[in-house]
């Protein structure tokens, strides 16, 4: 069996002396993992930053056995922002998210456009508050229904009661400050936990923990 895809960079792992185990969510296959042989080397090292966008060859003996890849690099994300920290604990910390929260496997287009815009937005002004949009456009998109309607300051979810952050009770805001996003950033995290972490026994991804300390 055999495709050809683009995608992102989830994660990887060691796997042999030489070789990895990559997870990248693709346009048309969804979320797929399989080894690279020789990814450790010199020349390819470089390609498997996390969030980088690449072109995956996967083969597989068949449709249910673990596969591998051949990879090529087709931008270079996360290098970009290396001066960057809070930009690039974000990539990390939606990578993380996405590698978490979706099912492997299943396409979905809707939410690899989205991330793919998040991932346009890096170099805007307003790039933090497009990640935060992101995130619930993203619990929204697996199914968990969020209304955030402005008449309202509280959002109750499993018998528990959550302050509506300022962010989406003035979407329009201008200047929002590291307050103004840290309680957003909070406020999704428990939808997070509500909806996915604490039902399925998850844990919660580091980088996204240490994407909300830089707001603190």
């Amino acid at each position: 069996m055999y495709w050809k895809d683009e995608g992102y960079l989830l994660s990887k792992k060691l796997f042999s002396e030489n070789s990895i185990i990559i997870e990248a969510f693709t346009l048309d296959h969804g979320k797929y993992s399989g080894i690279v042989y020789g990814g450790t080397s010199k020349k390819q090292k470089k390609n498997f930053q996390i969030g980088n966008k690449i072109l995956l060859n996967w083969k597989s003996k068949g449709e249910n056995k673990f596969g591998y890849f051949n990879v090529e690099l087709i931008n270079p994300i996360t290098p970009k922002y290396f001066d960057d920290k809070k930009k690039s604990i974000s990539i990390l910390a939606a990578s993380s998210i996405l590698k978490l929260l979706l099912p492997e496997g299943q396409i979905n287009k809707k939410i690899y456009s989205s991330f793919e815009k998040l991932i346009n937005t890096l170099d805007n002004n307003y790039w933090i508050k497009s990640y935060v949009y992101w995130e619930i456009d993203l619990i929204k998109e697996l199914g968990f229904e969020v209304n955030l309607d402005q008449k309202y300051e509280i959002f109750e979810l499993n018998d528990k009661k959550f302050k509506i952050p300022e962010l989406y009770r003035n979407p329009v805001i201008k200047n929002y400050t590291n307050s103004i996003i840290l309680e957003a950033l909070i406020f999704n995290k428990n939808l997070i936990f509500e909806n996915f972490i604490i039902p399925n026994r998850l844990k919660f991804p580091m980088a996204r923990n240490i994407l909300e300390k830089y707001f603190e």
